[in-house]
């Protein structure tokens, strides 16, 4: 799993002399453009009238490979823009020099506006570029990485300060991006769930990371719901489920213990709720919080992140369709003693966290600090209400803490960006036991996007079938809990089955770690 290498250049002279094969310029204004591309630049904009304002390759000898890729990102100082315009230009233009023949390009990047909202733009840049040639695992396996991925350095000039340290950091996230992108992004023969598990062992070889895998008589026993979702899928050996525990321990102190739950469907057919009129399609996506956190949790320890340890349970299944399946209307006791009705099985994720959050929710009481976050694609309601962008609720703890608010701040800044939703008393209503027998209702039998406040009222769910509602503002040990549903940012265009995964909401939550 090789990151492509990002190389520093302190100025265009150096550049020409370094065995660059092309350059990307992404600048909002062409007058950024170095003086020796001038004369190639305007020579474009003489005979096209769009030059500049969208992709184009252009003969220039005195640029590297003497091939000029312009890659402008439209307007920026606008109410609604953001840094997210240096990112998509970036990744346009890589692409372009790739298929042009580069195989190490040089980005330069044209100085953004001085605006708060564009202080990290060189580094969302970069990572941009980076991220740009990230091909699937099964392309590269099938196929050879150099074949996929013939891209094995780029590199690039900002117009402030950015150097080694700085392009170490960002192919550090990267790599964990790559890795949250393969395990969402891989089919479901390939990333079932064992082979989830060793792809995870793999990829923590090395670093300060303890990995420990939860399978058969103790992940029944002690993930009683989670068992219940995979019960149709445990006579098949390769799709037996999983609980994979990270576990990163800085050296020195202590300051605070970050606590994540994974959502990780490899496939998910509905179950006995089947996924009817073509909606199963896409749901070997149904991983993407699972993978996002297993590749944080990698950067976290590739940067070695100080004063923070980070726990993380990825609860890695298979919703399958058989006679073994678990059915609407069961009663099964959580991890926490909760008894859940189930009242669609097509909702089986909650399921899976809630045993997962049960774990961590006792871890929590023990540590210093901690915060606990679930992260899933959990909802289509997601999706529906927010589009490409990740959700993030908290518990009132947490809302004391501004959790979900440092997050839309940060993701904005990184351009990783959040919506803030809210848990209201209607949410907890809605999933009130209505007999005696149960203590809580997973959900409705209509989908999420049919469902008013679909994405919010799930995180009551989490909350009692967890033992998190015994940890509120009001009670004796409270502990802050948020929520992230990534339904509608986990690929790109919303897309389950074409669109490229993100690794979302990797980046802000790496940022809110630090």
């Amino acid at each position: 799993m090789p990151t492509p290498r990002l190389a520093p250049v302190p100025d265009l002279a150096k550049a020409t002399k370094s065995g660059f094969d092309a350059a990307i310029l992404v600048t909002h204004d062409l007058s950024n453009a170095p003086a020796a591309w001038r004369a190639a630049i305007d020579a474009q904009r003489a005979i096209d009238a769009r030059a500049g304002a969208q992709l184009a390759v252009l003969a220039c000898d005195a640029a590297p490979g003497k091939r000029l890729v312009i890659a402008p990102t439209g307007p920026v100082q606008r109410d609604h823009d953001d840094v997210r315009r240096y990112a998509e230009a970036a990744r346009n233009g890589v692409r372009r020099a790739r298929d042009a023949g580069a195989r190490a390009p040089l980005v330069v990047l044209g100085a953004p506006p001085r605006e708060a909202r564009y202080a990290n733009a060189a580094h969302v840049t970069a990572l941009a570029a980076l991220g740009s040639l990230w091909e699937p695992l099964e392309a590269r396996e099938a196929r050879g990485e150099a074949a996929v991925e013939p891209v094995t350095s780029v590199g690039f000039l900002s117009p402030t300060a950015f150097g080694a340290r700085d392009a170490a950091e960002i192919e550090a996230i990267e790599g964990g991006l790559r890795i949250a992108r393969d395990l969402c992004g891989t089919d479901p023969e390939r990333m079932a769930a064992p082979r989830f598990a060793e792809y995870v062992k793999q990829a923590f070889k090395g670093l300060p990371v303890t990995v420990r895998v939860v399978t058969g008589e103790a992940l029944q026993r002690d993930y009683p719901l989670l068992s219940a979702v995979a019960r149709a899928s445990q006579p098949v050996a390769r799709h037996r489920p999983c609980v994979i525990r990270l576990e990163y321990e800085p050296k020195g102190r202590i300051e605070r213990t970050l606590l994540f739950a994974g959502k990780g469907l490899t496939y998910d057919t509905g179950g006995a709720d089947i996924k009817a009129g073509g909606f199963m399609a896409g749901m070997s996506r149904d991983k993407g919080g699972a993978a996002a956190v297993a590749g944080l949790v990698w950067t976290a320890a590739k940067l070695g992140l100080k004063g923070v340890r980070v726990v993380a349970e990825l609860g890695v299944v298979r919703n399958s369709i058989g006679s073994e399946a678990f059915v609407t209307d069961e009663i099964v006791t959580s991890h926490a003693g909760v008894r859940v009705r189930i009242g669609n099985t097509d909702a089986e994720g909650r399921l899976v966290l809630a045993d997962l959050l049960s774990h961590l929710r006792r871890r929590a009481q023990k540590e210093k600090d901690a915060r606990i976050l679930s992260v899933a694609t959990l909802t289509g309601h997601a999706g529906r209400a927010v589009g490409p962008y990740n959700i993030a609720l908290d518990n009132g703890p947490a809302r004391k803490a501004g959790v979900a608010e440092s997050l839309g701040k940060v993701g904005d800044a990184w351009g990783d960006p959040f919506e803030v939703s809210r848990l209201r008393r209607e949410d907890f209503d809605f999933v009130a036991p209505r007999s005696k027998a149960d203590d809580v209702l997973s959900c409705n039998n209509l989908p999420s996007s049919g469902t008013a406040r679909g994405h919010q009222f799930p995180m009551a769910f989490l909350a009692i079938a967890s033992g998190l509602d015994q940890h509120a503002l009001d009670s004796k040990a409270p502990l802050a809990f948020t929520h992230v549903d990534i339904g509608g940012s986990a690929t790109e265009g919303g897309d389950w089955q074409h669109g490229r995964p993100t690794g979302r909401p990797l980046l802000a939550l790496l940022q809110a770690l630090r």
